[in-house]
């Protein structure tokens, strides 16, 4: 408890803004519900809740004082399989031409609010990330670090979009899960899909943190 009563407290500017963003996401939803009476993309509370997942992970252990190698390892990992949700809230963009066509642009609002919510977490998660591993590992190249983060993470939205993989079965169907990577990495041809989203979206990504890394750097100075 007192770890994460620290955990808030050094970040309190952060948090605050991280609940500013959800709670305007979730009015823009319960608004939406009531005025078409529907429940449609009521999905998009479960999804920013495992976009929180990773942010949390990262939140706690920098509040974590002198946390072991081993340990902050294990907890990469972890952090890795959840990461791509945050993301992943940008392609349920896809759900819009599928929904009701009464008050569109409400519809646009509230993905597009979630999905900027999802990013949010993600580019301040990978930031916390990249100063807890560069006080462990100094001599790990940081900026190829993230890149590939960055594109696992396309590869990973990927899984859970289209191939309607989660993270949990990582541990629950890893078999499965392994041969379709496998597949997707030794038959790239006939798995180009696979290959021209991760590039896209993890490039999407790239450009996304670069922008939001400049910007938080600009706003210190």
């Amino acid at each position: 408890m007192e770890t994460v009563k620290k955990a808030i407290q050094s970040q309190f500017k952060t948090l605050s803004l991280v609940t500013v963003a959800l709670i305007f996401s979730v009015i823009l939803l319960m608004v939406r519900i009531k005025l078409n009476k529907s429940f449609f993309y009521l999905f998009l509370i479960w999804n920013v809740f495992l976009a929180i997942i990773p942010f949390a992970i990262t939140m706690y252990l920098s509040s974590k004082q002198n946390i072991s190698t081993f340990k902050l390892i294990v907890w990469l990992i972890i952090w890795l399989a959840f990461l791509p949700n945050a993301p992943y809230i940008v392609t349920d963009l896809i759900h819009i031409k599928t929904g009701n066509n009464t008050l569109l642009w409400l519809d646009i609002l509230v993905v597009l609010s979630f999905a900027l919510s999802g990013l949010f977490l993600f580019y301040l998660s990978i930031i916390d990330m990249q100063n807890l591993v560069k006080s462990k590992f100094e001599k790990i190249p940081i900026a190829t670090l993230t890149f590939s983060i960055l594109f696992l993470c396309g590869f990973g939205v990927y899984l859970g979009r289209f191939l309607r993989y989660n993270s949990w079965e990582i541990i629950s169907n890893p078999h499965v899960l392994i041969s379709d990577v496998f597949n997707i990495l030794i038959s790239p041809f006939q798995h180009y899909e696979a290959w021209l989203f991760t590039i896209g979206f993890g490039t999407f990504l790239a450009v996304g943190f670069w922008l939001f890394r400049n910007l938080n750097t600009l706003e210190n100075q």
